[in-house]
């Protein structure tokens, strides 16, 4: 069978509306077309195959279709093609009038995502698919809009959480009432059952597919930056500053951090450490020294303190820290003041003046006897040196603050480079860098500190 769906794969691409001939002997109805689903839903689940191997291989593909592999949804859709030709039937229920033909809404309600299927197929600039019950919801540019899609009934985001969690090693049912798996480009599907919130949920959130550059960041079309703070941020990178980022959910501090690796050397070992892969660094840099770990912390073998315990044997000059937790705090901090000068992090906080502080009260969890006072200064001077603050203004992700961290008078001070204001829509570069700063900017990176000083912002 897959040797056949590899034929039609060379010869003819998904089908086009109107192509099929023949007409449904039951009813078109919801009940026929359910029970059609059914059955090819169980002759898809059926191990194909003479030998273990073939076998093995049919279920990887099922599998990876599911998980959104474009070949291998291919390959099931001829499958689909086949068996409903075997069966003569080609029109579509009234359920399916949305679909191009009956193969693509037997294809949705089986392996895909039913009526997410839709959206999906055009889902250039949509950053999330929200689904709580029935309504469905499209997150464009940080704002979620309500789709002109909807799910008939509970039952068929019901029927999408168990699809994608069938073959994902997961399970949603009564005993555990929520789940979380992969999509093939890294997005994220989180979702919830009866019992664990009101109605069943479904959110699907994207990943950055392509990565952006300094340069890029200061165009018109993103205006995250301008071209004074790309040499500003150029200049922390290449002098190693510890640096951290905050912002809300969707303010783009992935592409931010992104943006930085980028600029950062391609031979310089770089290890990230995350709970789900969501950088794609390896993917999106494929020549950079880069080691991915993807963490458990409810799997003490694969818990992020083991990851930090490897990756601090495996010689990395930077660590791209996803989110410091309570779990890793400590680890993170003996990091950076030994020796992983360079390194990131995001922290949730409300303001970059919050960031020392909740880091410490991570680390004190420890349990360990330690003096918060000189933890929160060593956090900020060695740890945070250097905050970006992110957040959505006008429908574009920007950096609305960059601020040197430092302990003046006992307690943490701050020191804005750059403010955004937007009421004028524009940067203001409001103190100068500090002189401990400069000297570090002049001792790594030389170009870069002159240019600086070319501008005002240091001396």
């Amino acid at each position: 069978m897959l040797a056949y769906a590899g034929e039609r794969n060379e010869s003819e691409s998904l089908p086009d509306a109107g192509t099929g001939v023949a007409v449904l002997q039951e009813p078109a109805g919801d009940d026929a077309f359910l029970k059609l689903a059914s059955e090819i839903r169980g002759e898809l689940a059926a191990a194909r195959g003479r030998t273990e191997e073939e076998r093995q291989q049919y279920g990887d593909t099922l599998n990876r279709a599911v998980l959104g592999y474009e070949e291998d949804r291919r390959t099931m859709m001829a499958i689909i093609q086949d068996l409903l030709a075997k069966r003569r039937i080609h029109d579509l229920p009234s359920r399916g009038r949305t679909y191009d033909s009956m193969a693509e809404a037997i294809f949705a309600e089986v392996i895909g995502m039913n009526v997410l299927e839709l959206i999906l197929k055009s889902r250039e600039g949509i950053e999330e698919i929200q689904v709580v019950g029935c309504d469905i919801f499209e997150v464009r540019g940080g704002i979620p809009m309500r789709s002109p899609h909807r799910m008939q009934s509970f039952k068929d985001l019901e029927r999408i959480q168990q699809n994608l969690v069938l073959f994902n090693n997961d399970t949603l049912n009564p005993r555990k009432r929520w789940a979380e798996v992969m999509l093939r480009d890294g997005s994220r599907v989180t979702m919830t059952g009866f019992g664990f919130t009101a109605q069943p949920t479904l959110t699907i959130r994207f990943y950055t597919v392509k990565h952006y550059e300094l340069a890029t960041l200061c165009r018109p079309a993103f205006e995250t930056i301008d071209e004074p703070m790309r040499e500003l941020i150029l200049c922390v990178i290449r002098s190693y500053f510890n640096m951290v980022v905050i912002g809300p959910t969707n303010s783009g501090k992935t592409n931010l951090i992104k943006a930085f690796i980028a600029e950062m050397p391609g031979h310089e070992r770089i290890v990230t450490i995350e709970s789900r892969y969501e950088l794609m660094l390896k993917r999106d840099f494929p020549d950079k020294n880069v080691i991915e770990y993807e963490v458990n912390e409810d799997d003490p073998p694969h818990s992020s303190k083991q990851a930090f315990k490897l990756a601090l044997r495996q010689s990395p000059k930077r660590i791209c820290h996803a989110e410091v937790r309570d779990e890793d705090a400590n680890v993170y901090v003996r990091a950076c003041t030994r020796g992983h000068e360079g390194s990131v992090t995001t922290v949730h906080v409300n303001a970059l003046e919050d960031v020392p502080d909740a880091i410490t009260d991570m680390c004190m969890l420890d349990g360990r006897g330690m003096n918060p006072g000189r933890l929160v200064k060593r956090i900020a001077e060695f740890v945070t040196q250097v905050g970006f603050e992110m957040a959505l203004v006008g429908g574009k992700r920007k950096i609305v603050r960059i601020a040197e961290y430092g302990w003046e008078q006992g307690e943490v001070a701050l020191r804005d480079w750059v403010l955004y204001n937007s009421s004028a829509g524009t940067w203001s570069f409001p103190m100068r860098v500090s002189q401990r700063a400069a000297e570090r900017m002049r001792r790594y990176d030389p170009s870069g500190y002159r240019r600086l000083t070319e501008r005002g912002w240091l001396g």
